[in-house]
């Protein structure tokens, strides 16, 4: 059984209306016409789960991301001339654009002839040990776990109320150093089998904010909603 259920994506950003413009297109999702200028803006869709929170930060992006979003797009010049960038174009070995945003986030953009509504295919999470990445992550969203098998990644698909069709964790090299950029929410019936499943407890739910903030075991930082008490 699993321990909570993927509630929605948030992406800091330095300067909210731009990002607020760029994500709402390339996802596919819209922003509320009263939104405030300075955030955080939620971008949604046709179920709460497509909900991405653009929530406005003081620190620019300052190394790679170490989570980031893959999108279906209808072409990569799209994307172009909503302000991506190119970093690594198709090419015969590589069937997706490596991209970033505005701001300088990386995402990956991957041509369709047919474009979804809403357009986010997987969240990738750079990771130590992806096996391992994968199968807390199964323990705490269910779903299938799929295992590399000898290639540097594990996933998870058909993971209940999830939107997206993946959830990917890939080796790389370098360890986490800051923040992560782009982050996710979890609603949970209780704190208490995270924390003992391996998640830390970064700031609990307090006057300020009405979650408690996580980590998963690599240091991922997510949120923890937990049902609001009854009178």
């Amino acid at each position: 059984m699993s321990l909570a259920r993927f509630k929605d994506l948030c992406v800091d950003v330095t300067e909210v209306g731009p990002m607020v413009d760029f994500w709402g297109t390339v996802l596919g999702l819209t922003a509320p016409a009263d939104a405030a200028a300075d955030g955080p803006v939620p971008l949604r869709g046709d179920q709460p789960a497509q909900t991405v929170w653009i929530n406005k930060v003081p620190e620019p992006r300052s190394v790679k991301q170490r989570v980031h979003l893959d999108v279906h797009a209808s072409g990569i010049a799209g994307l172009e001339k909503l302000g991506a960038t190119v970093q690594s174009p198709i090419d015969h070995e590589q069937s997706w654009a490596v991209m970033e945003d505005p701001e300088g986030g990386e995402f990956c953009g991957f041509p369709r002839d047919s474009v979804p509504a809403y357009r986010l295919m997987e969240v990738v999470v750079d990771s130590a040990d992806p096996e391992r990445q994968a199968r807390w992550w199964h323990q705490v969203l269910g779903g299938d776990l799929q295992l590399g098998e000898g290639k540097p990644y594990s996933w998870l698909e058909n993971v209940p109320g999830l939107p997206f069709d993946y959830f990917v964790f890939i080796s790389v090299p370098e360890p986490k150093t800051v923040k992560n950029r782009v982050h996710w929410d979890v609603d949970a019936d209780a704190l208490e089998p995270l924390l003992a499943a391996g998640a830390t407890l970064l700031r609990p739910q307090d006057s300020d904010i009405q979650w408690n903030i996580c980590a998963d075991p690599e240091g991922n930082e997510f949120c923890v909603f937990l049902p609001t008490p009854k009178d």
